[in-house]
């Protein structure tokens, strides 16, 4: 059995295609607006019929801060790891944001699957039984978050506009100077991080105001490991990591593959954990990238 992770690492990643955006986010501006409350009505576990569902176009990646269960959200609904392999839990949504709060509830956004009763596109939702159903919690039919990131001072997405909320419901907009790719918040001070065609930024006030930072190589992909610890993927595939919040960087030469999502996180005797989705393979690594598991395919 795998070490528990310790309590309040997040480091999630919520993976959009930038080229994607402009296609999927939503027009309006929500301001104030709140959703009544839906619920999906789908239970697949895997693929119909029993059938595998191809592990295509994964659009987030992490361990559950409460069990340390292993869950991927991709273009065919939530997928978990069960046995050594890894299997849909949950309707077939199309998740193009997720993030999982330290609390355990997930977050996402995107596109309904057939039979739910989920508005298109989703706004954001929320489920708290690890992706069985899913609720809406506000923006319903007008919010599709490709970047999506929830730390202790809320969520903060990005929809075609940078968004945050403290409540789920009500939503301040915000400037970024380039479209994010990845939203990424450190688990207690809630410190922004995003890969953006400008550069990787940080911002420490909720997306107010934003800061470069200068890794070896353009970050495409970026995680929080602990409130210190960055991992960023590059375009070359490379894994640069900080162990002081973006300071200074350690290049580290392995190239991993093109990384669709990546996650960081500590295990419980201090390893550094990267899971990071290549080339349609989950893998980890805590060696940065000298050595990699498959965790699933």
């Amino acid at each position: 059995m795998r070490p528990r992770r310790r309590r309040g690492v997040l480091g999630v990643a919520a993976v959009a295609v930038l080229a994607l955006l402009a296609g999927c986010s939503s027009t309006s501006d929500t301001g104030n607006e709140s959703a009544g409350v839906e619920s999906s009505t789908g239970t697949a576990q895997d693929g119909a019929a029993g059938q595998p569902t191809p592990l295509i176009h994964v659009h987030g990646i992490a361990r559950h801060p409460r069990t340390d269960d292993l869950l991927v959200a991709t273009h065919h609904g939530l997928f978990h790891r069960v046995d050594g392999e890894l299997v849909r839990k949950g309707p077939a949504i199309d998740l193009m944001g997720f993030t999982i709060g330290d609390d355990g509830t997930l977050y996402a956004s995107g596109h309904p699957a057939p039979g739910t009763d989920l508005p298109q596109p989703v706004g954001l939702i929320t489920s708290q039984d690890t992706g069985r159903t899913w609720q809406v919690a506000s923006l319903g039919g007008r919010s599709d978050f490709h970047a999506l990131t929830a730390g202790p001072n809320g969520v903060i997405g990005f929809d075609g506009t940078l968004r945050h909320t403290s409540d789920k419901k009500t939503w301040d907009t915000r400037d970024i100077p380039s479209p994010p790719r990845v939203l990424a918040a450190s688990p207690t001070s809630g410190t922004l991080l995003a890969t953006t065609s400008a550069g990787l930024l940080m911002s420490q006030d909720d997306g107010v105001t934003w800061t470069s930072l200068a890794p070896p190589e353009t970050a495409v992909l970026a995680a929080w490991a602990d409130e210190e610890t960055i991992v960023i993927s590059s375009a070359e595939g490379r894994l640069a990591t900080s162990s002081d919040a973006g300071q200074t960087w350690t290049l580290h030469p392995k190239s991993i593959g093109p990384a669709e999502a990546l996650w960081a996180g500590r295990t419980s005797d201090g390893q550094l954990e990267i899971i990071a989705s290549v080339e349609g393979r989950v893998i980890s690594t805590t060696d940065a990238g000298a050595t990699t598991q498959t965790l699933g395919q």
